[in-house]
């Protein structure tokens, strides 16, 4: 009788880790639903970036976006908060404990519309976080109504008519002052991997509109949303590579002008190769003009649409250094003589 082939020894990361650590619960999501390949992307990149679970705070809101968090980085901190609300808790967070890395996921209703104002203000403060947007214009956990991504006069089996001209969330992010701003496709898993390890290394608030198709309510091929029209239509402004910081820094041989390469905040590069069009991810207005023809021309635009390095985070403003997580009781609960004198001050 042969010997049974040895089993192949487990590939661990520089931290210790099996991809097999980043994983969360088994998805109760619909079977090929957009948003688990995106959760698989994050497992994914937490394994390939060395990761440290415990160092992580996921976020949500509602909907079926806000329950992806489940499905990955089981080990690490997270919080589902209500509906439109998870901007307020990740500020409370991360101002509590400004050393944990925050990946926020929503979707295109909890942020396009109930939390539009959350939305807003959270890319104005910068607060440094990765903010998924998880978009399928409709509202899939309530059967399939359209929602504030969805476009004007798409037609839909179960929601009719939509009459509406949609919110674009990226010309949203980008007028609040986000520095990062990107778009992305649940089937385009290489994009999303690049662009997901770029976000962790920005110093404020980066926000990853991901078009996720729901295969229950929006994905007819007609659909901007669908995954037959995405696989299609998809045009990706540029080829994107990510190198990390504590990696050797080199770049293959290369034509005058084929790569853009751009620093990130913590010495990370990501390399961008035009495909077919000049296009400066650092001019703010043509980021503008770029999202606002294609949405006039209904073109599916995908990748690094703008970045800007310069804008310190909420933390870096208030000057935070030891966060309050980390503070002894000592400086916590200050002595009652001490509350005696503030008080004293007020009589």
């Amino acid at each position: 009788m042969e010997n049974p082939s040895p089993v192949p020894p487990i590939k661990l990361n520089a931290v210790g880790l099996s991809k097999k650590d980043y994983d969360g619960a088994p998805s109760t999501l619909c079977k090929g639903c957009g948003h688990n390949s995106i959760a698989s992307q994050v497992v994914q990149v937490g394994f390939e970036l060395n990761l440290r679970p415990h160092e992580i705070i996921k976020l949500s809101g509602i909907g079926c976006s806000s329950k992806s968090p489940a499905y990955f980085l089981g080990m690490s901190h997270g919080f589902n908060a209500l509906h439109g609300r998870m901007p307020s808790v990740a500020t409370g967070a991360l101002l509590a404990n400004h050393t944990l890395k925050a990946i926020g996921v929503s979707g295109d209703g909890d942020t396009g519309s109930i939390g539009m104002g959350q939305f807003k203000h959270l890319m104005r403060r910068n607060l440094r976080m990765v903010y998924i947007v998880e978009n399928n214009g409709v509202y899939g956990l309530t059967k399939g109504q359209f929602s504030a991504t969805a476009e004007e006069g798409l037609e839909l089996k179960y929601a009719g008519h939509n009459e509406f001209p949609p919110i674009d969330l990226c010309m949203e992010a980008i007028i609040a002052g986000c520095g990062f701003v990107a778009r992305s496709f649940a089937g385009d898993a290489k994009q999303v991997r690049e662009l997901l390890k770029a976000a962790l290394s920005h110093r404020g608030t980066a926000l990853l509109d991901i078009i996720s198709p729901c295969v229950a309510f929006n994905n007819e091929d007609d659909s901007p949303k669908s995954y037959g029209y995405g696989t299609k239509h998809e045009q990706p402004l540029h080829e994107l590579g990510f190198i990390p910081y504590a990696e050797e820094i080199s770049i293959e041989p290369m034509q005058p002008g084929e790569f853009r390469t751009v620093q990130l905040h913590d010495g990370s590069l990501i390399s961008l190769r035009n495909l077919g069009k000049d296009y400066d991810p650092t001019d703010k207005q043509a980021a503008l003009e770029l999202l606002q023809r294609a949405q006039e021309n209904k073109e599916f635009i995908t990748g690094l649409i703008y970045y800007n390095p310069d804008r310190p985070s909420l933390a870096e403003l208030e000057g935070l250094s030891t966060p309050l997580a980390q503070l002894p009781p000592e400086q916590l609960r200050p002595p009652k003589e001490a509350l005696e004198q503030l008080l004293q001050a007020y009589r």
